[in-house]
């Protein structure tokens, strides 16, 4: 049964069982600062086993995408080396809220292994926690099985948790048993479901509370069942890997080096996975594990002698059509990314080459004389790391397979500082939880109606709800309080999409005014952030909405205009060009966009020039709300990483098509103008075009040709002959400055230079005024006269520098560096013959007689 079909059935069998299939959610989780990346299939639904997220579903099933590479769940070291572990992974699992629990649950895991899949019961085994007497007295009855076959576990392996704190409970899992054919004794018998009983949350402390309802989360790796139904004993022999692994083989003409292989496949998937999310390779979170994965793949590439990059020429396996890995149908975004996917791997891998080869050699010579059984210093390690940047894991790797150990204490040691950073960067999800208040709202009133698309003003509409600035629902609000408040309806458009939220007033009859300082939502409930500016406001009050009609005009040209920038980019740069984040303010906008080299002028104004004639066409837009899958396979623009429902609302203009909320012109004719006004490095093949609009642009354009006037005006040429008076100016003042250069140096040549001899070193000390110190410490290079110190202050209007040279002949003795240090108590450039740095003006004399003792010190 191939690992596809096991997927359908068991999905199709959950939902004739009356269980909601819900699609897998993002591997960032959403609104889970706890969480770096979704690592479970319960984690979309972890605010319903808490109860602080109210739902009328009651049964639910769904095949996880689910990642375990950092945190509590790490499978990364163990990739490769065993026959079950994953970095990417897709988890099935059933759901109960509140609904059925743990004989029910029971009941369904044993008629989908035995009768949908036909599993040998003589091959099962079964644990459950040692006092959960509950769960095994319901295996004896629904099992059949003898005593010796119900194992209790004491341990909290079967006590599952998703991390430190959240729902947790009680679980019983599932064995296979692959018989004596299984390559290793350790991956003979395999857990192939959980089933776990939720019952509590956890708190930071590590208190254990009830939950509102008991409730049922199950977890069967989709890998492991798959290597059961195929029949092989290696997760990496099932028809998903097997493809990879046979696309990588035919490239490197090396079928020995297995490891190699499983990993190269292994993250491959979770690498593509996250590059379909948005993830780009990057030095901290959930970016830098996106890199971790490309470069450990990398160096397995490097040791089977493939040179090229590889990585980008197997990921068409996994999603041709012709292919047994096939998971297009499942999950459409990774054909969506193909193009940002093959590019970004390819990129990678190609840039770490030279850094991989640098650390390999410079391994090989810190581990020159070590045998099996001897230790690199931590210090070494973090050389690599620090300067070479070498990753860490690939030096493990790689002292692994030459069973050298670690000096992990004192990699610990050299690493602290940059550990705690990065400790700091981990911020999960980067999103705040959402606060109760707010799920109790978005329970209580559902969502806002909103008009926004059609009106700009709403006459009638109703305040449901007030919350004070303490985030505490109140009833009423006066003068000079800020608070927010919800409508029933509101053509307030609530910040998203990169589009900020609307401003306005509302106005009560009795002339009760509140200005509408800005407008957020959560799900779909509008959050209108208000200040009473006069009278007062209560719950269930009726109010006049009213936007900032010209403020949203603006804001239409500049998301109009960030669409139409986008199609162009596509159409100048390439398809991997996607949409990484962007701004839509009143003023002007900002669009950030997969690339990984900066954008040449040319390219700029060839984009400048497709939204023009775009513009200048005066194309409509129209707009509709369409099924999700339908709307991309007419070609719309997704923006990856964002979730979006089953029903989507679709942007077109022109050619451009894209999945957005937000709000538009009608015509592009009244954008007006587009320029674009700067383009830089935000990321790591990260780019960002910032552009104006309008008004905007024809300032910004206007006041670039007065400034360009008032050049012409002071290098007295026409505008249009600015640059070659420039480069004339610009050769006169180098001929100026060498001249200028010439007479210093002629200058200091017959400076009267005072020398004094002290037991037999010579002694040359001056102070120079306004003479460039370049000029000087040049001069006092030139010096080469042995048994010689030079000393020379060189003030330059509020600035001092004191540049100490000493001839070779005595640095045995006389430090240049240390001196100018320890006179100056300064950090210094420099070395042992010749050292600078700035000094105060009165310690002049003081650092002159101080190396005169020091001098005398010496010969004595």
């Amino acid at each position: 049964m191939k690992l596809n079909e096991i997927r359908e059935r068991f999905i199709k069998f959950f939902v004739n069982n009356n269980h909601e299939q819900v699609p897998s959610s993002p591997l960032i989780p959403e609104h889970d600062p706890t969480l770096m990346f979704t690592n479970a299939g319960m984690v979309q639904f972890k605010n319903i086993f808490t109860g602080t997220q109210k739902t009328e579903m009651k049964r639910a099933v769904s095949s996880q995408k689910c990642l375990r590479a950092g945190g509590k769940h790490n499978d990364l070291e163990n990739v490769g080396y065993t026959s079950r572990h994953h970095t990417f992974f897709e988890m099935l699992g059933n759901f109960s809220f509140g609904d059925y629990f743990k004989e029910t649950a029971i009941e369904f895991a044993w008629k989908f292994i035995t009768e949908e899949l036909s599993l040998d019961k003589n091959r099962l085994s079964i644990t459950v926690y040692h006092t959960d007497d509950e769960a095994y007295e319901i295996w004896r009855k629904i099992s059949g099985f003898s005593d010796d076959k119900i194992i209790r576990i004491t341990t909290d392996d079967n006590f599952w948790s998703m991390g430190n704190t959240g729902p947790c409970g009680p679980c019983s899992e599932i064995f296979y048993d692959h018989g004596n054919s299984a390559l290793h004794e350790d991956d003979r018998i395999v857990e192939i479901w959980n089933l776990v009983f939720m019952e509590f949350n956890k708190d930071e402390e590590g208190n254990l509370q009830k939950l509102p309802k008991k409730c049922i989360d199950t977890g069967m790796g989709l890998e492991r069942i798959a290597a059961v139904m195929q029949n092989v004993h290696d997760n990496y022999d099932i028809d998903l890997f097997s493809a990879l692994v046979s696309k990588s083989q035919e490239y490197c003409g090396n079928t020995e080096n297995k490891v190699a292989h499983k990993i190269i496949a292994d993250h491959l998937r979770a690498a593509a996975f996250l590059i379909a999310e948005g993830v780009l390779p990057g030095n901290e979170g959930r970016n830098y594990v996106l890199r971790r994965l490309i470069r450990r793949a990398a160096r397995y590439i490097h040791l089977l002698g493939y040179n090229d990059s590889l990585l980008n020429l197997v990921f068409p396996a996994l999603i041709d059509g012709t292919s047994l890995a096939y998971m297009g149908d499942a999950y459409p975004e990774l054909i969506r990314a193909k193009s940002l996917i093959e590019t970004t791997l390819k990129s990678e891998e190609e840039n770490f080459k030279d850094t991989l080869m640098k650390g390999i050699n410079l391994l090989d010579k810190f581990t020159a004389d070590l045998k099996s059984g001897d230790t690199l210093s931590g210090e070494s390690a973090f050389k690599l790391y620090d300067t070479y940047g070498f990753p860490l894991d690939i030096t493990l790797d790689i002292l692994k397979e030459r069973k050298i150990n670690f000096d992990q204490k004192g990699f610990d040691n050299a690493m602290k500082e940059q550990k705690e950073r990065a400790r700091a960067n981990w911020t999960g999800s980067g999103e705040k939880s959402v606060e109760q208040v707010w799920f109790n709202l978005i329970d209580q009133f559902g969502k806002t109606e909103f008009v926004g698309y059609e009106r700009d003003e709403v006459k009638d509409a109703t305040v449901l709800a007030i919350i004070s600035s303490k985030n505490e629902v109140i009833d009423s609000a006066k003068e000079g309080e800020k608070i927010t408040i919800i409508l029933d309806k509101t053509p307030f458009y609530g910040e998203s999409g990169g589009q900020v939220g609307d401003t306005g007033n509302f106005i009560k009859s009795d002339g009760s005014t509140l200005t509408v300082e800005n407008t957020n939502k959560i799900n779909d409930l509008y959050l209108h952030r208000c200040i009473v500016e006069s009278g007062s406001v209560r719950k269930g009050d009726t109010v006049t909405a009213s936007i900032n009609k010209k403020r949203r005009q603006d804001l239409r040209r500049n998301h109009s205009a960030t669409h139409l920038l986008h199609f162009a980019l596509r159409k100048i740069l390439g398809d991997h060009v996607t949409q990484k984040g962007s701004l839509v303010a009143p003023n002007r906008l900002r669009f950030d966009f997969s690339h990984n080299k900066p954008v040449t002028q040319d390219q700029l104004s060839s984009v400048e020039d497709i939204v023009n004639s775009l513009i200048r066409e005066n194309l409509s837009t129209s707009t509709k709300v369409q099924g999700m899958d339908e709307a991309i396979d007419e070609g719309a623009m997704a923006l990856f990483g964002e979730k979006y429902g089953d029903n989507v609302r679709v942007v077109k203009i022109g050619d451009s098509k894209e999945l957005c909320g937000g709000t538009h012109v009608e015509r592009t004719g009244e954008i007006g103008l587009f320029k674009i006004a700067a383009e830089c490095s935000v990321a790591s093949r990260v780019r960002r075009i910032e552009a104006l609009t309008g008004q905007e642009a024809i300032n910004y354009v206007r006041n670039n040709e007065i400034s360009l006037k008032k050049v012409a005006e002071c290098v007295k040429a026409p505008v249009n002959e600015i640059i070659s008076r420039l480069s004339i100016l610009s050769q006169e003042r180098k001929e100026f400055e060498v001249k200028i250069k010439n007479l210093y140096k002629k200058l200091i040549s017959v400076e009267t230079v005072k020398s004094t001899e002290i037991n037999g070193i010579n002694f040359v000390s001056h102070t120079f005024n306004n003479v460039p110190g370049s000029i000087i410490r040049e001069f006092a290079l030139q010096q080469q006269k042995p048994k010689t110190v030079i000393a020379f202050m060189v003030i330059e209007k509020d600035k001092t520098v004191l540049i100490v040279k000493v001839s070779k002949d005595l640095t045995n003795k006389i430090n240049a560096k240390e001196l100018v240090s320890t006179l100056t108590r300064r950090d210094c450039g420099g070395n042992a013959e010749l050292a600078q740095t700035g000094c105060d003006n009165n310690k002049i004399d003081d650092a002159i007689t101080a190396i005169h003792s020091k001098i005398t010190a010496c010969k004595n």
